[in-house]
């Protein structure tokens, strides 16, 4: 399947679990650790608007919601759902074949085509799409394809330390390719999130 094909599948999941947040649970904890629910929606917020200004070949001012930041809820602002899908739509616009050939410098990866962050905000969207889901007993299930191409990524990529990914787990001898994908990533989600 066409890598941005999968990248807006990737985005419709998670949309469709930051529409299912009830009002009152923004401030919830998530399954990604130290950030609530309103936290991960400004993450990945930020993303789009960090993959904007490379497209467009702009400097990205603001950091509040890069890896690492200790509460990037501020980029998700009142109404997460309505900044997500403006920042999704402002940035997928600027994804032209051009801008896509771009390159860029990513933390941990190094200088790389504007194309292969496409993966790795595949990746991205995927995990959050399930700190969210999880944290709020929301059922996540991310699709194989998407599954596949974020475990391939991060067996790649992942950059283990603070703000990143945290210490592959140990996943049940039973866990499926999501699981243990997930596990990969840190993330335990035969495990219920500590309120």
């Amino acid at each position: 399947m066409d890598t941005m094909e999968l990248y807006r599948r990737a985005q419709d999941g998670f949309d469709v679990v930051l529409a299912k947040v009830p009002a009152d649970r923004w401030d919830a904890p998530s399954a990604c650790t130290e950030w609530t629910v309103r936290d991960v929606a400004g993450h990945v917020i930020w993303g789009q608007q960090q993959m904007r200004a490379w497209a467009t070949d702009r400097q990205q001012v603001q950091m509040d919601g890069a890896p690492g930041s200790p509460h990037p809820a501020v980029m998700a602002g009142d109404d997460p759902v309505a900044t997500w899908r403006a920042a999704r739509k402002e940035s997928v616009a600027t994804l032209t074949e051009e801008a896509l050939a771009r390159m860029t410098s990513i933390t941990g990866i190094g200088e790389v085509p504007l194309a292969a962050v496409v993966t790795l905000l595949i990746t991205d969207q995927v995990a959050h799409t399930w700190d969210i889901a999880h944290g709020l007993g929301i059922d996540a299930e991310l699709g194989p394809e998407l599954v596949g191409v974020a475990f391939d990524w991060a067996r790649a990529n992942v950059v283990r330390r603070p703000g990143f990914f945290g210490p592959e787990l140990t996943p049940p001898a039973d866990a499926n390719e999501q699981t243990r994908m997930l596990a990969f990533l840190g993330r335990a989600a035969w495990q219920p999130v500590a309120a």
